[in-house]
């Protein structure tokens, strides 16, 4: 059942039948109908012919995010279950050795469900709705995921600031079976983690990462790493197990940087191998650049500074300054991870700007590796936005 009929402008039809998920407010000639925040809507191009289903939302400049292109595929609980099933079922396989508990079973978009995210964290999952047609059909969600009967609990964390662009308030808490503990063991190719997804940053940790940290431990050798953006020592961690002779992690959350010290510890590595620094990355930075301080590995995992586009100016800017940071504090023969998970800032742009900082740090540097999502964050090809997460292995030339 839907409640509207959205009629496009002419030749706003295109990127419809590419099966792009996404309508933006200027294509819309007309609604017939007064369809609510979440409420399933048809299409039609300007002539009345039927091109999608989707689910409206006034507030948002997406004003459609598209459940489908098949017109006799009705939207309701069976669909969402169907949909959160295949997307669970893909991620089967993908560690055919069982030594990583958590990662991402539902990747929005990229999985046919605009706007809903489900992580696994060993015997909890983690929600967030991030569209009002998830929010409409968070019970439906629920439900679904509750009848699953592997997990322990599902636990919200709709706590972002995405929602507001949806006219969402934001939502967290227990939405089925029982609360995850503070400290929620996990393990990521054999490496425990202690991860809080209560009130941790995303939904608890940076599981995007996980190759990434992997990547890290390769012919470290006895290097002396600086991890800025350190959160709860995932590189830091990997660092040490790569054999590095020292970490400075770096992190503006005490409580963060708590955390990564009991995950040094949860994985039986030495103390005295780590220094932590609570503080704002850029500032500290500079600091250690002043008084000549040199790394033979660095690891830039900023948080996200352009949620779209329209921000991609002011983002450039802070990327270009921590990297050309890090490219006065890298060592010759020395290796820069960096990495940009900004939506706004395209895998192009953000060489740009490693380049751009590299000259005007007077450093001779190549690109030894792209790095980007793994598998359980996959991007459907009819949907580039999806790929958010950009990474650079950069190498300073002796």
């Amino acid at each position: 059942m839907t409640d509207a009929v959205i009629r496009l402008k002419p030749g706003r039809e295109r990127s419809v039948l590419r099966q792009h998920p996404w309508l933006f407010s200027g294509a819309i000639a007309d609604v017939d109908g007064s369809p609510e925040p979440g409420s399933t809507v048809e299409v039609t191009d300007f002539a009345g012919a039927w091109l999608a289903r989707g689910a409206y939302s006034p507030e948002s400049q997406i004003r459609v995010r598209i459940w489908t292109w098949e017109v006799d595929e009705a939207i309701d609980a069976a669909f969402v279950a169907l949909r959160l099933e295949r997307s669970i079922a893909r991620r089967r396989g993908l560690d055919p050795e069982g030594r990583t508990t958590a990662f991402r079973e539902v990747h929005a978009e990229s999985d046919g469900l605009p706007g809903v995210i489900v992580d696994r964290y060993a015997g909890f999952r983690v929600v967030q709705l991030l569209s009002a047609g998830a929010e409409r059909w968070r019970p439906a969600i629920v439900e679904a995921l509750a009848a699953r009967g592997d997990v322990q609990g599902v636990y919200e964390r709709s706590d972002v600031s995405v929602r507001e662009l949806e006219g969402l308030e934001p939502r967290s808490g227990v939405m089925w079976g029982e609360p995850p503990p503070s400290r929620l063991r996990i393990e990521e190719h054999g490496v425990a983690y202690q991860v809080d997804v209560c009130s941790g940053q995303k939904t608890g940790f940076y599981l995007d990462q996980r190759e990434h940290r992997q990547r890290l431990r390769r012919g470290l050798g006895e290097a002396e790493v600086l991890n800025a953006f350190a959160y709860t020592g995932g590189f830091s961690v990997c660092a040490l197990l790569g054999g590095a002779r020292s970490v400075l992690s770096i992190d503006s959350s005490a409580e963060a940087l708590e955390l990564a010290r009991e995950n040094v510890a949860l994985n039986g590595l030495s103390p005295e191998c780590c220094e932590w620094i609570e503080g704002d990355a850029f500032v500290e930075l500079r600091r250690l650049r002043d008084r000549a301080a040199s790394f033979d590995v660095i690891v830039l995992d900023p948080p996200r500074f352009a949620a779209t586009a329209a921000q991609a100016e002011r983002a450039a800017r802070g990327y270009k300054d921590i990297n050309l940071l890090a490219f006065k504090l890298l060592r010759p023969g020395g290796r820069l991870h960096t990495f940009s998970c900004s939506g706004g800032v395209s895998a192009e742009l953000f060489e740009k700007i490693v380049a751009g900082a590299a000259l005007d740090a007077g450093v001779p540097a190549v690109i030894v590796e792209w790095l980007g999502q793994p598998a359980d964050h996959p991007v459907a090809l009819s949907f580039p936005e999806g790929r958010y997460l950009k990474g650079l292995v950069c190498e300073r030339l002796a």
